[in-house]
């Protein structure tokens, strides 16, 4: 990759691709950041303080996923795509077709149509997920295997079922449908496990920010879900896509998580440091409960049959090789989460 061509970032204000943009822009790399208003200042303020004190300079274009057209202009120029905009929402969705499957899908393919027009383009890196790697933890029992690799694919997941991951899936298997029919540009994924980790902006609203906000307001107070989470720290996916943006050999899908913790683990890893102030978690719910009570909490009964109480893990160890990496303790990301939470009073102690 020539560094000094600027790089497209979709999605720019982010919770990952904020960090990917800070990163970009103190290593002297010219950014152009697709945002939905770049007049919104709540929304990409902390983007341009970034970049008033950063070597690489900050181009903002307004962009909407369903546009066709929409990404042709902020690509001009570039060498390396960075597609990160999704919508990640897992909870009170409506009309998931509306709402997930569509501007996941066709948001991929207004991107890559872009990049099929854009001669400059020689390689994109799609962020897509471990969701479009297994839909249910009860996928690993199934399979008979110890852990998931890129080698696998979700095949439980529909827009009835688990319909987030399933519209990760679907972006990614367009993506690479795409990418197969041409032969100028090459196509890489970053598959991370559950982000978390400080975000660079409060205006971010995602299910990582909300499923931690859980831990301090009591929700858990009576336990926990035996549910287990392959949890990775936010800055080190940001640095996971520019290695593989800028690898000379990288290629292909790359798994890119820490560690695995169940939601009793994140409870004591909270509790070890912040003691009890908060009402972290202290056992685990038993599974009848959640079969029963789950539906009126948003906790689909198939979800509660095929996720609580199974095992879950990743082989990490292509990231490792590929790009590598080198990931933050679990517990760390946890910790540091919980914290600027606290400090910017979205969680008070009791």
């Amino acid at each position: 990759m020539d560094r000094t061509r600027p790089v497209l970032v979709t999605g720019g204000n982010g919770y990952v691709a904020s960090w990917l943009v800070k990163y970009l822009l103190e290593d002297g790399i010219d950014v152009h950041a697709t945002v939905r208003d770049p007049s919104n200042k709540e929304k990409v303020g902390h983007l341009e303080a970034m970049a008033r004190e950063s070597k690489g300079a900050l181009t903002l274009f307004a962009a909407d996923l369903l546009d066709s057209t929409a990404f042709d202009a902020p690509m001009r120029g570039c060498e390396l795509v960075f597609h990160t905009a999704s919508p990640f929402q897992v909870t009170g969705v409506r009309d998931p077709e509306r709402e997930l499957v569509r501007p996941a899908l066709e948001g991929t393919q207004n991107v890559l149509a872009a990049v099929d027009r854009t001669e400059s383009v020689k390689r994109v890196v799609l962020t897509s997920s471990v969701v479009a790697i297994y839909g249910d933890a009860a996928d690993m029992a199934d399979a008979k295997i110890d852990a998931f690799t890129e080698d696998h694919w979700n095949t439980t997941s529909s827009v009835s079922h688990q319909p987030y991951n399933y519209s990760k899936l679907r972006a990614e298997q367009r993506a690479w449908e795409i990418n197969e029919k041409q032969t100028r540009w090459q196509l890489q994924t970053i598959n991370p496990g559950f982000v978390l980790g400080p975000s660079l902006t409060q205006s971010s609203v995602s299910t990582s920010l909300a499923t931690m906000k859980q831990f301090g307001d009591g929700t858990l107070k009576m336990g926990a879900p035996e549910l287990y989470f392959g949890v990775v720290d936010v800055r080190d996916v940001a640095i996971a896509h520019i290695k593989a943006g800028f690898g000379p050999n990288t290629s292909g899908r790359h798994i890119v998580n820490s560690e695995t913790l169940s939601m009793l683990d994140i409870g004591k890893a909270l509790r070890a440091v912040f003691g009890s102030r908060f009402p972290f978690p202290r056992r685990t719910l038993p599974k009848v409960v959640l079969w029963l009570a789950g539906p009126l909490e948003g906790l689909p009964r198939k979800f509660v049959a095929r996720n609580v109480g199974y095992p879950l893990a990743f082989d990490n160890g292509y990231a490792k090789k590929d790009l590598d990496m080198d990931f933050r303790p679990a517990r760390e990301t946890v910790v540091e989460h919980f914290r600027q939470m606290l400090d910017a009073g979205v969680i008070r102690a009791r």
